[in-house]
Order: C-alpha cells, then structure tokens, then sequence
C-alpha cells in the first residue's frame, strides 16, 4: 500500500485542481458581469462628470467648464480654451481620459471596467493599475488641471 507521504501529495494534488477550476470559474463570472454591465458603468461615468461640471459652475456663479457630448458618445468638457475628452470603447471595456491641459509627457489617464464579486451578487467598476479607481477623486483631479490649478488643494 502507499505511504502517507503519497496520500498527501496526492489530496494537495486535488486541493490545487479544485482551487484553480474554482478560480477559472470565477474569472468567467467576472468577465460576464464586466461584459453586461459595462454601459452601466460608464452612463454612471458620464453622469458624474456632468455633475461635477455643475457643481463647480454653481459654487462659482459662473460657467468656466462647459460639457457635451459628441455624436460617437464621447464626452467633452472645456474650459478656457483647453478640452478634456472622454471615450469609452465598449468593445475593450476601456475608458480614456484625454486632458489637454496636462503636461505633454504624461500619458493618456486609460481605466478599464471588470466585474467583482459582492455578497448579493456581481458588480462592475473602474479599475486603474489592477486597482479599483475612485472616479469622483480621479475626475475632480483632473478639472482641477483642465481649469489650470494644481493637482490636489493647497493647505
């Protein structure tokens, strides 16, 4: 008969088989979700932005940022003569953020949408560098550039 040395190998075996099934399973599941509620997504990407236009407007009195969006879906904002454009490619699940205001050497900002596991079910979410994106943080970044102030408040 086998020894226990052969016994354990082969459960770690088994251990190992089930736990990478489980995680392809779970990949699927996730590009599933991506894939069905990636328009979600970026509607909730649009109308984020159009508030935060709105609000800087209404704190100000004036309208130093005005939005649109193009015939393609793209969104666009400009504000004294710089423009920052938004695309989404629905294909790729990818959102670009071009801002024209940044410095030339810095890339386009490019954030993806994947799916996630939640306790009642799946969602989906920006994600920059493998990481989940705070959209309202990154967006007020970058109007804050487009209206030519630093990056982040000064205190």
């Amino acid at each position: 008969m086998g020894d226990e040395s052969t016994k354990r190998a082969a459960e770690e075996y088994l251990a190992a088989k089930l736990s990478e099934e489980g995680q392809l399973h779970e990949d699927l599941l996730n590009s599933e979700a991506a894939v069905a509620l990636a328009p979600k997504v970026w509607t909730d990407v649009g109308e984020t932005i159009k508030a935060k236009c709105h609000e800087w407007n209404l704190v100000t009195g004036e309208q130093p940022f005005t939005c649109r969006e193009t015939m393609l879906g793209d969104l666009r904002v400009w504000c004294a003569g710089k423009q920052m454009t938004v695309h989404y490619d629905s294909g790729k699940r990818l959102v670009t953020i071009k801002n024209t205001a940044r410095p030339e050497h810095e890339p386009n900002m490019i954030l993806g949408i994947e799916g996630y596991s939640t306790d009642s079910g799946r969602r989906a979410r920006l994600v920059r560098n493998e990481q989940p994106a705070n959209f309202d943080a990154l967006i007020l970044t970058q109007l804050r550039i487009l209206a030519g102030l630093y990056r982040q408040a000064r205190v």
